[in-house]
């Protein structure tokens, strides 16, 4: 979902049944039955209903008997919409948040822009979703049963049914924002800012993440899944790459070990990388892994490596490992579920996880179990700072830190200090007024006399 020079909106994930572990040798990995065996083949789905015959099914009388587990490992049920007077008990609920996303051919997807949009609003679930030809993928939040009427509606086009999904705790101050009850920290200006929690955007875009090559189809090829039960394994032979797919701003505080950080400032520099530079030497990023000095992968060789990839939730590498697979790499790997699956369910003791997990939302970032992080969010450039970034006289609180302060002019800073200015005065960016249709003059008010 997204311009990736700055954060994108969504945290992305995945869920699905577990397998039993898998050995850890390193000839195993090629016939491990635990390893999800990749078909060249993909089924031709039906043609999908028509939208019209979709939402007629929403105005039925609404369902109340509803089970969920943390995490929503197959479809969701299709559920009508609520009445005005059902919506307004999402107050008294607690929140849920779920990333989802599905590769589909989708190229009607700009219908379903509007009653999406229009379900979410009705039922007061916000966050954002991206729409393309190659699919859907959002990050939302709600009550639990609004949550999953959206994901049910969503489902009910059989193009997308199976969305990958991963639900995340929601804090009580999280909460309080999405309900608007609080001003705790501003809400960053701009379609680059992590997702607000207080409205809901459904977005039309050439790609549901943005690698700058919509040919590149996960539909139609893609690497294998690995469950985050047999990841350590696979990771820890050394004849496996692994590499991590992220943005430079996400890596820096947290990754697997031995991973291989591309430093790429956005994911659509990533073909690059792969074609230009694929070799795995001590990198010009400091906090790159020195252990493959002197690796080089070349896939025009007949044995090429194993690759192992992984990122936040799983869309950016199963897209990643379709665009390996077109550059002629034969074994490619990729963490179904992403970080937030792996952390959710690995123990910490036996974890390859080191640092915390960045996440495009209000919480910045995560801890084993999906605990609530402890870095913060500069909005100056929407990247994570420390408490020892804070403690720099590079920071000031809404418009730069030390990742940031000397990109930008003293114009940029000075429209930031503006920008903050008016949250603390407001509460809002903008002004008191934003957003509002202007009053309506006096028709009986007299004109100014003319000069």
């Amino acid at each position: 979902m997204l311009r990736y020079r700055a954060p994108p909106l969504l945290a992305l994930g995945m869920v699905s049944p577990l397998l039993t572990s898998s050995s850890s040798s390193s000839s195993s990995f090629s016939s491990n039955p635990n390893l999800i065996t990749f078909n060249p083949s993909f089924l031709v789905l039906k043609p999908s209903p028509t939208l019209p015959s979709l939402l007629s099914s929403f105005h039925q009388k609404p369902t109340r008997s509803m089970t969920h587990s943390k995490c929503f490992s197959g479809p969701s049920p299709a559920v009508p919409i609520p009445t005005a007077c059902e919506a307004q008990e999402v107050d008294s609920v607690s929140l849920v948040v779920v990333s989802f996303y599905k590769f589909a051919d989708f190229p009607d997807h700009a219908e379903f822009r509007s009653p999406l949009k229009k379900l979410c609003q009705e039922l007061r679930v916000s966050g954002g979703i991206i729409l393309a030809p190659e699919g859907i993928n959002g990050s939302i939040c709600g009550s639990r049963e609004s949550v999953q009427r959206v994901l049910g509606f969503i489902e009910s086009d059989e193009r997308l049914k199976g969305l990958r999904q991963v639900e995340t705790p929601v804090s009580p101050e999280e909460e309080a924002i999405h309900h608007g009850h609080s001003s705790g920290s501003p809400l960053a200006a701009g379609e680059d800012a992590p997702f607000r929690w207080d409205h809901v955007r459904v977005k039309l875009k050439k790609e549901i993440v943005t690698l700058g090559m919509p040919d590149v189809s996960p539909v139609e090829r893609a690497g294998q899944y690995v469950k985050p039960r047999d990841w350590n394994a696979l990771i820890s032979d050394p004849d496996t790459v692994v590499i991590d797919v992220r943005n430079h701003y996400e890596t820096r505080i947290g990754k697997f070990k031995r991973a291989v950080d591309p430093c790429t400032p956005a994911f659509r520099d990533f073909p690059f990388w792969v074609e230009d530079k694929f070799q795995l030497p001590k990198s010009d990023c400091e906090h790159s892994n020195e252990e493959v000095e002197g690796k080089t992968v070349n896939p025009e060789q007949n044995s090429p490596p194993r690759v192992a990839m992984y990122c936040t939730g799983g869309i950016r590498c199963e897209k990643a490992s379709s665009y390996l697979l077109s550059k002629g790499f034969k074994e490619v790997y990729h963490l179904e579920g992403g970080i937030l699956k792996y952390l959710e369910e690995v123990p910490k003791t036996e974890s390859l996880w080191e640092g915390e997990c960045f996440v495009f939302d209000k919480r910045v970032s995560v801890e084993h179990g999906l605990e609530q992080g402890t870095f913060k969010l500069c909005y100056g450039c929407k990247q994570p700072v420390s408490d020892a970034d804070m403690e720099s006289p590079q920071w000031e609180y809404g418009v730069s830190c030390p990742h940031c302060y000397s990109t930008k002019s003293e114009e940029e800073k000075e429209r930031a200090r503006a920008r903050q200015r008016q949250f603390e005065t407001w509460g809002i960016i903008g002004g008191p007024d934003k957003g509002r249709r202007p009053k309506q003059s006096d028709k009986n008010a007299t004109l100014p006399n003319s000069i």
